[in-house]
């Protein structure tokens, strides 16, 4: 792979508790439990905190690959540079693609409950016209697309504000949920059991639903260039957004259980939330968590912006995809080719998707399509750090378990959640999904028989990566300009 880069992104822009908050964002906790509560309980029924717990252990799984990952290899592309140089460049560019498939298929799939959240805080009828939800989603990407085109430190305060207020009504309506007296049915342990899940092939629909609501806390590891002390951050961010997002996942699906009847969540399928602010508070319940879920998913789209702007970025550099997307702008230190080029096809989608149906309908081909994409991207990460570590997994009882096995045991659960839900999902969701991987292969072959440096890269070895060679960013200036090229490289060090 080639060291001669061009222009890079902004070094140094985030700290710890900035990449914190987009690891939390990027998982979009309001948005995720308003968009995917419904298909989930659809899945699983009353398993739906169940699903989320069992997906969250293997899901640590892949954090912790990620942490270990980002330790010796620095990359915007993440996954995408890390499975290429370990198990095989193929892989490495599936990862990558799988990525950029899934955030784009989410631009569409989370603008639409943008423009109808917004619309129905308005009029509630308007919230169901598809058209309306599209055009008011689509001025909301477009804003969120701007800020994303004017830096990292401009995308982190409009993230710090957005999420802020989302996590604090959040946690009035975790307290609220707790003291409500009124309920449907009563809390029982068995919905954290196995009992209510239909068979292994429900389970794993339930854990493929559950997935895409962790999803996105990886974008940290796609912001490692501009991270401060990224091979540590970057990694624990990671981690802890996974943690406080399984919380939240947790206390609102139990409420849900208890609170709401079956026919109350088939009834509001794209909008569970509000009825259960409505619950919690009537009056004015529903609206300051349509609130919540607004916030979130714009902060949410900014983070897959991010995401997907910045694989496609080191895509080009590495000239697996067209060069001019790896162009960084000059003032704003963003690649703005990427970004104008996504936003490009995600507002053509948009136009597309009212062709789809109802809003419902959308999320629930959406979210199932863009869960086998998170599959198998966060799945080859899991096997790469394994590769990556294999010479030091003996050294220690920690290597072996949070380095090696963990990780591994999260990479076999994401491919068997993979396999085993083909046989449940419609076949709308299957085409888009596996047919969003195979479209990857064009590019693919077409740059592999071009030359690209990146079909020949230097192998990742985490016992290569001496642990002293680590600088931190408040070490002495020179160290620390020292730090910063070191950092720079996406290969050897």
């Amino acid at each position: 792979m080639s060291n001669n880069r061009g222009r890079g992104l902004q070094s140094n822009v985030l700290g710890t508790f900035d990449t914190v908050v987009m690891a939390v964002a990027g998982s979009a906790p309001a948005y995720s439990l308003a968009a995917t509560t419904a298909v989930l309980v659809g899945a699983v029924g009353l398993a739906s905190p169940a699903a989320l717990l069992y997906c969250a252990i293997p899901m640590l799984g892949i954090a912790l690959a990620f942490s270990y990952l980002s330790r010796i290899d620095t990359n915007a592309g993440a996954s995408y540079s890390w499975v290429g140089r370990t198990l095989h460049p193929f892989l490495g560019f599936i990862s990558g693609w799988a990525l950029v498939i899934s955030a784009t298929i989410f631009m569409v799939a989370g603008s639409l409950p943008a423009g109808s959240m917004t619309l129905s805080l308005f009029d509630e009828g308007l919230a169901d016209n598809t058209a309306l939800s599209t055009v008011v989603g689509a001025g909301w990407f477009l804003l969120m697309l701007f800020v994303v085109l004017g830096g990292a430190r401009l995308t982190v305060r409009a993230q710090l504000i957005m999420s802020g207020v989302e996590l604090a009504i959040l946690a009035l309506f975790a307290i609220g949920a707790l003291l409500h007296a009124d309920s449907a049915r009563p809390f029982d342990w068995s919905w954290l059991g196995f009992s209510h899940f239909d068979g292994m092939s429900g389970f794993a629909s339930g854990a493929l639903i559950a997935a895409f609501y962790y999803w996105g806390w990886d974008v940290t590891s796609n912001l490692s260039e501009e991270t401060k002390d990224s091979r540590r951050t970057t990694g624990l961010a990671g981690l802890i957004g996974v943690g406080i997002v399984f919380l939240l996942f947790e206390v609102f699906t139990i409420a849900v259980n208890v609170i709401l009847t079956s026919q109350q969540i088939q009834e509001n399928d794209a909008n569970v939330l509000a009825v259960l602010g409505e619950e919690i508070w009537p009056g004015w319940g529903g609206k300051l968590l349509i609130v919540a879920v607004m916030l979130s998913t714009i902060a949410t789209l900014e983070t897959t912006l991010i995401q997907v702007t910045r694989s496609l970025f080191a895509m080009g550099r590495d000239r697996t995809m067209p060069s001019a997307l790896g162009k960084v702008h000059p003032r704003w230190n963003t690649p703005w080719v990427a970004i104008v080029v996504v936003g490009a096809v995600a507002l053509g989608m948009f136009v597309a998707s009212n062709a789809l149906g109802s809003v419902g309908d959308i999320l629930a081909d959406a979210i199932a399509a863009i869960g086998l994409q998170i599959a198998v991207y966060y799945g080859l990460a899991g096997l790469a750090v394994v590769v990556a570590y294999r010479k030091m997994l003996l050294k220690s009882p920690s290597n072996f378990f949070f380095g090696g096995l963990w990780p591994f045991l999260g990479a076999l659960f994401m491919f068997w959640i993979f396999v085993e839900s083909l046989g449940d999902l419609s076949s709308a969701s299957i085409t888009i999904g596996i047919g969003g991987l195979a479209v990857g292969l064009i590019p693919m072959l077409w740059y592999w028989r071009q030359g690209s440096d990146y079909y020949r890269p230097a192998k990742l070895d985490a016992s290569h990566v001496v642990e002293t060679d680590y600088i931190p960013d408040d070490h002495d200036a020179a160290a620390n300009e020292r730090s910063r090229v070191h950092e720079g490289l996406p290969t050897d060090f």
